[in-house]
């Protein structure tokens, strides 16, 4: 006793409850029973627990203001009417001991997952936590039959014995499962799981036949690996061996969704465990799976890929109704698959008018070493409370097998304590939990999806299991594991405990291995042992993608509109509602493109590219626009979202005009982003792989930043259509131009998306006017074309009046992959042809108009890939005496479109022409900090494309 005493003292001097900070403390306590809202919320926490302790005298009477009662007895006390008693030892030591029991509730609903059992290896003894032992707070064995009131738990009874009363807490937080909550600021959903835990006591209650569901689960998610392991020795397959409780959990995850509502299910998950998910979840045959080992299996695409990144869909039946689970297809990328899903859910949602999330859920599997690691994991959960990215809560599970690769010392695996700690900055609730209790897996799924479902938030699983085999099946664990592999071999598997388990139970004696039977069976057969698969169920939700599958980048689109219906749109647009108050300069903007509406004056770029917008969404096509500034535009061009410069609240006072432009249009969406590029841009390709009628946009703050994004273009949009056959219409808006801005704000590394573009996988364009900007942008949506376009846009040719367009250009004609030259030429006096993409064509022209070079054309290739050869061959033929042909562009001569585009010219041109380079020397940066260098560099590259062929010439 006196060694707790001890424990006690040191506490109580150290303690911020104690010592020196006293009288803080009774003065914060004092502001808050006079005004709880007045103090920090963690104090307030303490402070409301110690509201539920009962007065000395029993009675539950709330505590009131002590400040006027001592300034009462103060006041007596001059006038000698007061007589100080002092309160009795036992009154006081009873006092301390409710109290030193709310403080043990709180530290086991805060830190007793530090006690849980969770890992099924027991490697690790159990961490010493002084403040989960009740002697700690000075309690001994002779306290616990003392009654305390508990009246603020949920385990049933107001009142219990501490030794009851520690039980409980234990068998809550210290068992199998443990949960992570108390960090959430929102009372009511702390309030929320301390009521679903405690009231069970985090006890699963399965009737038999649910017992036997589990066991059937385990039984073929253990029977289809090990079918693989013997038919199929060291292929790789990335064995879910060891973590077989994750297919319980997906089992219970689909079933209790159904029954809640949930008409869709889009899962992203890695490689470890995909081919058990795509068999026993999703319902994918046998045969087919093995076809695909057996090298039989249709390979019908330029590329494909391998078996482990496939993605699948099927529809379901569960208890609620069918569900249709879609399966994303993933790169070996980690973690990069999540802002995909989340995007696919989001355009779901849309399509059903579900704006909270209920009828479509995204469930997003990840390994414990790149939950910790990746960054994209952070930038897609900073998403999830956004509006313009909400996708009512993402269900997380963590296949938790304890290592990554080759590394599983906690020392080197992560800087936190738990690999699920990132979530943390979206308060997400955890529930780690056994996975040798496949039971306690089922209470932890039942219970995030029912949190999901009430709260629309981010909830995890954090399955604790085992990898049984390597890395890989190729892999030898055992080099850099040995301990952890020692243990690993003794292990008789999860699915053998629990068969053992219910044997006892009664259920059974040869239940288990009659299953292991039957699965086998099946598998011999290339069939599935339960198969919930509804072969011809119609979803009315679902997308026709047969429309765009056969059209190719050469067929025409009808892409003008009437005048007429332009000048109502562009007066749609220039209008806003009375009492609206914009800001002077942006009233400016606004009479300019009345102006231009009325025609004027020419159309610059911004009402170009507003113009677009405002004829898709009045046909019909809605438009989704986002990106880091893009309701103003970096540039300050745009003006899509309008701001009421008398407004007196920050969340009212906005004004889209592109919302209101027909009766029965189609949404306009523009949404300033967070500060990233992968994640939104990986968001956004998700949202238009799973809507074709959508023109689906993202815009780069600088071009120069999009390679911040560079996996989610390597990966999906260059190559997911020849991997996966997966069609994608995403448009990226890149702003790109050498204007003397420096390094990082001048390219948007055109060179890397040409060298990405074969097998016509995507579209690149540098448009020049804005009638160009404006037919692109609709060509995206009227010919049924569905791949991604890549649009360099500018930055001083938004207001370069050479760069604005007639009215007459957007009430005919179509995008022009190639211009010709606009200047009064003789086409046989032409000896030299300058072909450029971008702005450099205003410098090229401004150059032969001063030194009256009327033997130079010049061509802007406006499409750089596919390569218009038709449109460029006809340009080039137009001058039968030009023997030179110069390709002239600012960026260095390593970079840009150079390397790429000069096999594209030289095939078009005739013999004895001869072809040249004008540009900026290669370099190791894209452009250069100095403004006086840049300036230099810009007037060589321009005279270079007059003057003399210097350097590499190629000959034809």
């Amino acid at each position: 006793m006196n060694e707790t005493k001890t424990v006690y003292a040191t506490f109580e001097g150290n303690s911020y409850l104690f010592g020196g900070n006293a009288p803080y403390v009774e003065e914060m306590y004092e502001s808050y029973l006079a005004h709880p809202g007045s103090v920090p919320e963690s104090w307030r926490e303490y402070f409301d627990a110690l509201q539920h302790v009962p007065a000395a005298d029993g009675s539950n009477a709330r505590d009131v203001p002590h400040l006027p009662v001592v300034n009462a007895f103060a006041e007596r006390a001059k006038q000698g009417g007061t007589r100080v008693v002092e309160a009795s030892g036992a009154d006081s030591e009873l006092g301390r001991k409710r109290t030193a029991v709310q403080q043990l509730i709180a530290a086991y609903r805060n830190v007793g997952a530090r006690w849980a059992d969770l890992d099924p290896l027991k490697r690790a003894e159990r961490p010493a936590i002084p403040e989960l032992e009740p002697a700690f707070y000075g309690f001994s064995d002779a306290d616990m039959e003392t009654v305390f009131n508990t009246s603020n738990t949920f385990f049933g009874k107001d009142t219990m014995s501490l030794r009851d009363l520690l039980n409980a807490l234990r068998e809550t937080y210290c068992g199998t499962i443990g949960a992570e909550y108390m960090y959430m600021t929102d009372q009511t959903q702390k309030r929320w799981w301390q009521e679903k835990l405690e009231s069970k006591r985090t006890n699963p209650q399965l009737n038999a036949e649910q017992k036997k569901r589990v066991l059937e689960r385990l039984t073929a998610a253990e029977g289809l690996e090990r079918f693989l392991h013997t038919k199929y020795v060291g292929q790789k397959r990335f064995s879910l061996e060891g973590g077989e409780s994750f297919i319980v959990a997906m089992d219970e995850l689909i079933n209790r969704a159904g029954s809640a509502g949930v008409q869709e299910i889009v899962i992203g998950m890695a490689h470890r465990g995909r081919l058990n998910v795509l068999v026993n979840t999703l319902g994918k045959m046998p045969s087919m799976l093995f076809a695909e080992f057996d090298h039989t299996a249709p390979e019908d695409l330029p590329s494909g890929d391998v078996k482990y990144h496939q993605g699948f869909s099927s529809d379901v039946s569960t208890a609620g109704g069918p569900v249709h689970l879609s399966l994303a297809f993933n790169p070996s990328h980690l973690e990069i698959v999540n802002p995909v899903v989340e995007g696919s859910v989001r355009a779901r949602m849309d399509r059903r008018g579900d704006a909270e999330g209920d009828q479509v859920l995204p469930v997003l599997v990840h390994g414990d070493a790149a939950f910790a690691g990746q960054g994209v994991v952070m930038e897609t959960l900073a998403l999830a409370e956004t509006r313009g990215y909400y996708t009512g809560g993402t269900v997380h599970i963590v296949i938790n097998n304890q290592i990554g690769f080759t590394t599983s010392d906690p020392r080197d695996s992560r800087s936190t304590l738990y690999c699920t700690d990132v979530v943390k900055m979206i308060e997400a609730p955890v529930l780690h939990v056994n996975g040798d209790d496949p039971e306690a897996v089922v209470l932890a799924t039942q219970l995030a999806l029912e949190y999901r479902q009430e709260f629309n938030k981010d909830v995890v699983v954090d399955i604790v299991c085992f990898r049984k085999l390597g890395h890989n099946e190729q892999d030898t664990p055992m080099l850099t594991q040995p301990l952890m592999y020692k243990r690993i071999t003794q292990h008789p598997g999860t699915r053998k405990l629990y068969a053992d388990k219910l044997a006892a139970q009664g259920l059974g004696e040869t239940l288990g291995d009659d299953m292991v039977k039957a699965y086998r069976a099946d598998m011999d057969a290339g069939k599935l042992t339960s198969d919930p698969v509804l072969t011809n169920f119609k979803n009315k939700y679902a997308v026709d993608w047969s429309p765009y599958l056969s059209t190719k980048w050469t067929d025409a689109a009808e892409t003008a509109i009437p005048l007429v219906e332009w000048k109502r749109l562009a007066e749609r647009i220039t209008t806003v509602p009375e009492g609206f108050t914009v800001h002077t300069l942006v009233r400016k903007v606004l009479e300019d493109r009345a102006a231009m509406g009325r025609g004027e004056i020419n159309v610059d770029w911004g009402m170009g590219e507003h113009m677009a917008y405002a004829s898709l969404v009045a046909s019909g096509y809605p438009v989704r626009l986002s990106g880091e500034d893009c309701g103003r535009g970096t540039f300050t061009h745009r003006h899509a979202v309008l701001h009421d410069q008398k407004r007196e609240k920050w969340d009212v006072g906005t004004y889209i005009p592109l919302e209101h432009v027909a009766e029965n249009q189609a949404p306009f969406v523009v949404i300033d982003s967070i500060l990233s590029e992968e994640a939104v841009l990986g968001f956004e390709y998700g949202y238009a792989s799973n809507d074709p009628n959508t023109l689906v946009l993202w815009e780069a703050q600088f071009g120069d930043f999009v390679n911040g994004a560079q996996v989610l273009i390597d990966q999906f949009i260059a190559s997911g259509e020849v991997k996966w056959g997966r069609v994608n219409g995403i448009t990226l808006l890149l702003p790109h131009g050498y204007e003397g801005q420096g390094p990082e704000h001048s390219s948007a590394r055109l060179e890397r998306f040409m060298q990405l573009s074969a097998d016509t996988n995507m579209q690149v364009v540098q448009p020049t006017t804005a009638s160009q900007i404006f037919h692109v942008l609709r060509r995206q949506m009227i010919r049924p074309l569905r791949k991604p376009l890549i649009i360099m846009t500018p930055k001083s040719l938004l207001r370069n009046k050479d760069a604005t367009s007639p009215i007459s250009e957007f009430t005919e004609g179509s995008f022009q992959t190639v211009i010709g030259d606009k200047g009064d030429l003789k086409a046989d006096k032409v000896k030299r042809v300058v072909a450029c993409s971008g702005k450099v064509y205003y410098d090229l022209a401004k150059k032969r108009e001063e030194k009256g070079a009327d033997d130079v054309a010049i061509i802007r290739v406006e499409q750089l890939y596919p390569f218009p050869h038709k449109a460029f061959s006809a340009e080039l033929k137009k001058y039968p005496n030009a023997t030179e042909v110069v390709w002239c562009q600012d960026e260095p001569q390593n970079q840009g479109a150079w390397f790429f585009v000069q096999h594209y010219i030289h095939e078009n041109m005739v013999s004895g022409q001869k072809l040249g380079y004008a540009g900026r020397a290669a370099s190791a940066s894209p452009a250069v900090g100095y403004a006086h260098l840049h300036q230099e560099q810009q007037k060589a590259l321009v005279d270079a494309a007059f003057g003399r062929l210097k350097g590499f010439v190629l000959s034809k």
